[in-house]
């Protein structure tokens, strides 16, 4: 009898993640040809891209190309409007001369590598602890509700998506979002934070990026100077106490 519920058991679960649904993952581990999507399509880097590609395999050695994939797919996905179809990795694996599957394993590895489409303003809400404590859940909900998506579907428009991802180091100012700016693909990409953020806030930063507007970047709270506290240092404003004296003869 045990052996006929674990049996059960072992088939549910190969059920389950045989589904083709994608709710388990948001980094889509796996590939599905599609009209938009497969290996027949045509792609490689443009002229100006086959000169910054040129450029970045100078920095290594002639037998380690392969060390050049992540900045190779990152040029890549620049030039493709933020994601990376299947056949520009296989481009990027005939740059560096490896094996597709290599070029794969770290498309697949990495969440700043998005395997589908996304908008030309991708947000991404950091929901790792401190952001979540500081409420990046009431965040991600607010930009969601304003721009009538789910979680990395893309505006009719084709202007904005929102995606998660996991902690990008600016704790002291959570809860925070990137805006990955595809707008005018590698020429003119940029990537920047917006810290201290709120619902209303983040919103009117997507109300100025509609517009065409560049909001500042940084902390959006109007009292802090960068990461440091509201209203500025309360403690150590003494003047410097001298080093301990450690030469005994001298002291």
């Amino acid at each position: 009898m045990l052996a006929r519920l674990a049996s059960n058991r072992l088939q549910e679960i190969r059920r389950t993640f045989t589904q083709p649904l994608r709710s388990f993952s948001t980094a889509l581990n796996y590939h599905l040809d599609s009209p938009e999507n497969n290996p027949d399509l045509p792609w490689e880097f443009s002229d100006a891209n086959k000169q910054k590609a040129k450029e970045m395999l100078s920095h290594y050695p002639s037998n380690y190309k392969q060390s050049a994939v992540i900045p190779l797919l990152d040029l890549a996905q620049q030039q493709h409007g933020g994601w990376l179809p299947v056949s520009a990795m296989n481009a990027v694996a005939k740059v560096i001369e490896v094996a597709p599957i290599r070029v794969y394993e770290v498309a697949t590895f990495y969440s700043m590598f998005n395997r589908t489409k996304v908008g030309r303003y991708h947000l991404l809400v950091c929901g790792t602890t401190p952001c979540m404590i500081r409420g990046s859940r009431d965040i991600e909900a607010a930009l969601l509700k304003h721009l009538g998506v789910k979680r990395n579907e893309v505006t009719k428009d084709g202007l904005f998506s929102v995606g998660e991802m996991e902690c990008m180091g600016s704790c002291v100012n959570a809860p925070m979002i990137t805006v990955a700016d595809y707008s005018n693909g590698s020429e003119g990409y940029t990537y920047n934070y917006y810290e201290d953020v709120t619902p209303e806030r983040v919103v009117e930063i997507v109300e100025k990026l509609k517009k065409g507007e560049k909001p500042p970047h940084g902390t959006q709270n109007p009292k802090r100077i960068m990461c440091g506290p509201e209203g500025g240092n309360t403690t150590l404003l003494g003047e410097p106490k001298p080093p301990p004296c450690r030469d005994l003869d001298a002291c």
